[in-house]
């Protein structure tokens, strides 16, 4: 199986999840090889939806939407022309993935699969159902496949190397457990967002993507901005007021209400709209429903602190972004080589 094999496979995957739509009258075009496959992904994304309380139909439609917009070979072309993958010396990785929200753990196994690795995957129980489905759909397209994914539901064994992604909690026993391996160790992070005041009513629409979607539970959604002095927060909240229906979500309510109670008793000052907590907060993990913010004078010095803060942080999010930045609206859409915690994960699988 040649580099040129595997690109066209993940295309091949990309136009079969573009299938996944929430308009339930356009009609999937699959060939008939691949039916049984479409029902079968179909029915655990309801299923997902039963084991996490957090995944909703559109939000897991979301994510194989995105997948199949970045799957193109235009981009696949412009991700891995950059790398020689001609000399790899095939390896068993172990993947540990984290399940916080739907396939939060591909790009690590496309990147695995596309180098010529193979792949032993343990998939956390909160977002299980999905990606055996699509390894199936490879191994549809080749029979090797076969022998170069595995799922596991115990501890990890006979790998070469390991991505990891869990918790800071659980990166210290990522890193006593796989010290002797090559390794990647993700830990938790967070995203902010700048504004300067002068963003238009779009800009600030497009920001509530960064902020709801997933209900904020990813490392790219915003848990923080970062605001002028005096900064008159009305235009964003009527921006992002198209999000009101999330406060519909039990679980989401809940986290809503009991904050907010445990802030009032608390006395915090708080800024409020009926489905979104604001709270001034030097910390970037605010809770479910709430968002913290920050004031700053010198965006200079904001900028200097954010780079001295760099290891805490997943995405920088404002209008005018510079380089490994992202604009508002964009930080659930990443490209392929915007790699998590800035760490280049095809460099690594071409050392191992």
């Amino acid at each position: 199986m040649t580099i040129e094999d595997r690109k066209e496979h993940f295309i091949k995957l990309g136009d079969f999840l573009a299938n996944y739509e929430l308009n339930p009258h356009k009609k999937p075009v699959i060939k008939d090889d691949y039916w049984d496959i479409y029902n079968e992904l179909n029915e655990k994304i309801d299923a997902a939806i039963h084991y996490n309380g957090w995944f909703t139909r559109e939000n897991v439609i979301f994510s194989l939407q995105q997948w199949s917009e970045a799957l193109t070979r235009e981009s696949l072309d412009q991700w891995l022309d950059r790398y020689d993958l001609s000399k790899i010396e095939p390896k068993t990785l172990g993947i540990v993935m984290a399940g916080n929200i739907p396939l939060v753990g591909f790009h690590d196994f496309i990147s695995v699969l596309l180098a010529g690795h193979k792949v032993v995957a343990k998939l956390s129980g909160n977002d299980k159902q999905l990606m055996p489905v699509i390894a199936r759909f490879l191994t549809r397209l080749d029979p090797e496949y076969k022998d170069r994914i595995r799922f596991t539901d115990n501890k990890l064994e006979d790998f070469d190397a390991v991505i990891a992604t869990g918790s800071n909690n659980t990166a210290r026993y990522f890193e006593y457990y796989f010290s002797k391996v090559p390794s990647i160790i993700r830990k938790n992070r967070n995203s902010v967002a700048i504004l300067t005041g002068k963003e238009t009513p779009e800009d600030l629409e497009a920001l509530g993507e960064d902020i709801f979607r997933y209900y904020g539970l990813g490392c790219r959604n915003v848990s923080k901005l970062y605001v002028p002095e005096s900064y008159n927060f009305d235009d964003f909240f009527k921006a992002i007021y198209k999000w009101n229906p999330i406060i519909n979500q039990a679980k989401y309510a809940n986290n809503y209400d009991y904050n907010k109670a445990v802030y009032l008793m608390s006395e915090f000052k708080l800024l409020e709209n009926g489905f979104l907590i604001l709270k001034e907060d030097s910390g970037y993990s605010s809770p479910i429903a709430t968002l913290f913010y920050e004031t700053y004078e010198n965006p200079e010095a904001l900028g200097e602190h954010l780079k001295n803060e760099s290891e805490k942080l997943q995405c920088i999010v404002k209008k005018d972004p510079d380089d490994n930045e992202v604009k508002f609206g964009h930080t659930q859409k990443p490209q392929l080589w915007d790699y998590a915690d800035n760490v280049d994960t095809m460099e690594f699988l071409l050392k191992i």
